[in-house]
């Protein structure tokens, strides 16, 4: 079982570019679609708290988002979150990196995720 799980959407470039980064510096991981594999409301809580709040979770410049009826955009509850990202998955920011420890980030920079991982100019760990 790898250490790191990506989530995110197969098609999604930007996912592509972050599994590829992590391919480049040996960094086993295995790769949730959250469309095949939705993800449960319990996990999406977690990580909305983790973060921040939904807020942290939501792409609000996503075409989805956009495309909501008005009402749907402002759910006042935990419950009414999990309900809207059931329904619309692609709402969830791009990727999802958790790691062993349980750590959780959303989105895909080089550079943050060198920090994330503690790679140095290129270093790899362990080998």
């Amino acid at each position: 079982m790898a250490d790191v799980t990506v989530y995110g959407l197969d098609k999604c470039d930007t996912c592509r570019k972050a599994r590829n980064w992590l391919d480049r510096f040996g960094i086993a991981h295995q790769f949730v679609d959250y469309r095949e594999q939705r993800i449960p409301p319990d996990t999406l809580k977690a990580w909305a708290q983790q973060l921040g709040g939904w807020d942290k979770l939501i792409n609000r410049a996503s075409t989805t988002w956009r495309s909501l009826p008005e009402a749907r955009k402002s759910p006042g509850s935990d419950p009414e979150w999990t309900l809207l990202l059931k329904e619309y998955p692609a709402l969830i920011k791009r990727p999802v990196l958790v790691t062993a420890d349980g750590t959780v980030s959303v989105g895909f920079t080089d550079k943050a995720w060198k920090l994330r991982f503690g790679q140095q100019q290129g270093s790899h760990p362990g080998h």
